[in-house]
């Protein structure tokens, strides 16, 4: 193996390098075998995670072909199973081939990376409204890992408060698959109106004069305007553009966060005026 942080263990061994060494710092260990072909499979996804973790877990990978003790002690009865050690305990585990994106998430539950940590950090910062200093460290997050999805939406939210729409889109109509695919798909329809908010509009009616309004409200930070004023237009028309107006106040509430004082409050006058 490569570095201090991923290493092969057998039976003589596996009480230092795994149960003691998981005293200090969380040990990972892969049980699989050279027929497995599942295991050759799972086996570099955890090699490739171990290396960008940077120490901050432990990859042990131990044959169950030549440690048939450890394997029966730990109940192993299929590969490639995965057991988490913290403080000699196995802590969480799983079995059988897992993709990338939930290893990752397995992971964050045990020994979060230097992206997670950064990930935690700008979301602290959105949540103060410091939406400049949050970007920047969303962008840090994802130069470690380029498809951490929460790291991409919160940057989406710190450009969107800002009114950059241009990178918000683009990365917005190309959002991977991941638990923030639908939160995306949610506010694509407020940065298209945002990015079009000072073309020459030709409004029919006073409702839909409000909505643009509204979206230039927004456009300049003021968000909880924008909601006022797109409840208002809920409170004349409940289903004004077939449900735009709600996706829009949604949207708007999403970039504000659930920590913000307001948003519980919104969402509540949000739901009597539609129920």
């Amino acid at each position: 193996m490569t570095s201090d942080n991923i290493i092969t263990v057998n039976e003589s061994d596996f009480s230092e390098e795994v149960l003691a060494y998981s005293q200090n710092v969380p040990v990972l260990v892969d049980f699989w075998a050279e027929w497995c072909a599942p295991c050759k499979i799972l086996g570099p996804i955890l090699e490739k995670l171990a290396k960008e973790g940077q120490g901050s877990f432990r990859l042990a990978k131990l044959d169950v072909d030549f440690n048939k003790n450890i394997a029966i002690r730990y109940g192993i009865r299929s590969i490639p199973a995965v057991k988490a050690f913290m403080k000699g305990q196995v802590v969480a585990e799983f079995t059988g081939v897992q993709t990338e994106i939930k290893v990752r998430e397995f992971l964050r539950t045990i020994a979060p990376s230097p992206a997670d940590l950064l990930l935690e950090k700008g979301t602290s910062l959105a949540a103060e409204k410091k939406w400049q200093e949050a970007e920047s460290v969303f962008r840090e997050a994802l130069q470690l890992d380029s498809g951490m999805a929460p790291a991409l939406i919160g940057l989406v939210r710190c450009l969107l408060a800002q009114s950059k729409t241009g990178e918000s889109l683009q990365i917005l109509k190309h959002f991977p698959a991941s638990h923030d695919y639908s939160n995306a798909q949610l506010l694509i329809p407020l940065a298209e109106m945002i990015h079009a908010a000072d073309e020459q509009i030709d409004c029919e009616t006073p409702l839909e004069a409000a909505m643009w309004n509204s979206i230039r409200l927004a456009k300049r930070g003021r968000f909880p305007a924008a909601i006022d004023g797109l409840l208002d237009i809920l409170r004349q028309q409940k289903n004004f553009k077939g449900g735009l107006v709600r996706q829009l106040i949604l949207a708007l509430l999403f970039i504000l966060g659930d920590q913000d004082p307001d948003t519980r409050s919104y969402r509540t006058e949000l739901a009597s005026i539609l129920f």
